[in-house]
């Protein structure tokens, strides 16, 4: 079984990102957060030469072409989702059947649909996995976030990898290779570099973050589950922490709970195993790309890992961690070079 995130030796990196992320949190409300942290500029009437270098440096690293991005929509600027779940449990991911996802572009509607729960109501400028196009928000937003959009989705379609490992294996690889793609590209110290550098940081530090707040508040319902701490403590403790944490990890006020915590979790739970995965690849993205590309034809098949783990619901919790573990245990058997021999795919 893999190492619970909040018990991994980089423990004290994880609260150096906190503590780092609190500090951007606040120079970035004066103006030394504005001379440090120039605004991102927008994404320009180019966009599709910008897309056509991206799709370039995806080569380079190894991605296969994809279908995304080669039309604009026209019957939608974004994609709404509305998931809400109860207050007194806290999901494992965006895939924990706990959470109830919702069909409505409408934040109110969502809300009120959600009752007294927890709700968690975004849109999104791209989906991954199918053919998304390129839409009205992509061109609206800023550079950094396009840049992030392309490599990001078009990571998904490189491995079929779950996606409660996935989404993490594709935010660290982006994550990266922003990086790597603005070096390349702009002028060192243009502010175009420094913006998608900037950004890159900040998400990969947030993930870290994530998982420390996770781990805080999985140990407050842990102790509400054992009868150690009431309803009302439990409530009001973890709105102390949400409070304190909303500005670090990109919320709004009030905008952090269970469901965003945990739909957010989801980018960020195995960030420490990816990167230490990405050190032993030489700090290759190529490399790197190609390690996932042999975990995900040597991950284990459903079927195994219901049949050793005695599981029969593969919607249920206990298969997503099981199976998440069984992915994760494959990344480190093929580090080792060994295979798996145990749980093979087919």
């Amino acid at each position: 079984m893999t190492t619970h995130p909040a018990t991994h030796k980089g423990g004290n990196r994880l609260r150096s990102a906190v503590a780092l992320l609190f500090a951007i949190a606040l120079a970035a409300c004066g103006p030394l957060g504005e001379l440090l942290s120039p605004p991102a500029p927008g994404v320009t009437a180019e966009w599709s030469a910008l897309l056509a270098e991206l799709r370039d440096f995806e080569r380079t690293i190894g991605f296969r072409a994809t279908a995304n991005f080669t039309d604009t929509a026209k019957d939608h600027v974004s994609f709404p989702f509305c998931g809400y779940a109860p207050r007194l449990t806290l999901p494992w991911s965006y895939e924990d059947p706990a959470i109830r996802w919702i069909d409505t572009d409408n934040e109110t509607d969502c809300r009120e649909r959600a009752g007294d729960n927890d709700v968690f109501f975004r849109h999104l400028e791209a989906r991954g996995e199918s053919a998304t196009p390129v839409t009205a928000a992509m061109l609206a937003g800023k550079l950094d976030r396009f840049v992030y959009l392309v490599i990001h989705e078009d990571c998904h379609d490189q491995f079929e990898l779950p996606y409660g490992v996935e989404e993490t294996v594709c935010d660290f690889i982006t994550h990266q290779a922003m990086m790597a793609f603005a070096r390349g590209k702009y002028l060192p110290g243009s502010r175009e570099q420094r913006v998608i550098v900037r950004y890159a940081e900040s998400q990969a530090a947030m993930s870290l973050a994530t998982i420390e707040v996770y781990a805080r508040v999985e140990v407050l319902y842990a102790k509400h589950q054992r009868g150690e701490v009431s309803t009302d403590a439990l409530l009001r403790e973890r709105g102390a922490i949400y409070t304190a944490a909303e500005r670090p990890l990109g919320f709004s006020a009030g905008a952090l709970n269970n469901v965003s915590l945990a739909s957010n979790m989801t980018y960020s739970r195995y960030y420490p195993h990816i990167e230490e995965a990405f050190a032993a690849s030489g700090r290759e993205l190529s490399r790197t790309v190609a390690l996932f590309r042999k975990v995900d034809a040597t991950r284990p098949a459903i079927a195994a890992v219901q049949k050793q783990q005695r599981i029969d619901d593969v919607h249920s919790i206990e298969f997503l961690r099981a199976y998440e573990s069984a992915v994760i245990d494959t990344m480190r058997a093929a580090l080792r070079g060994t295979g798996t021999e145990r749980l093979r795919k087919n």
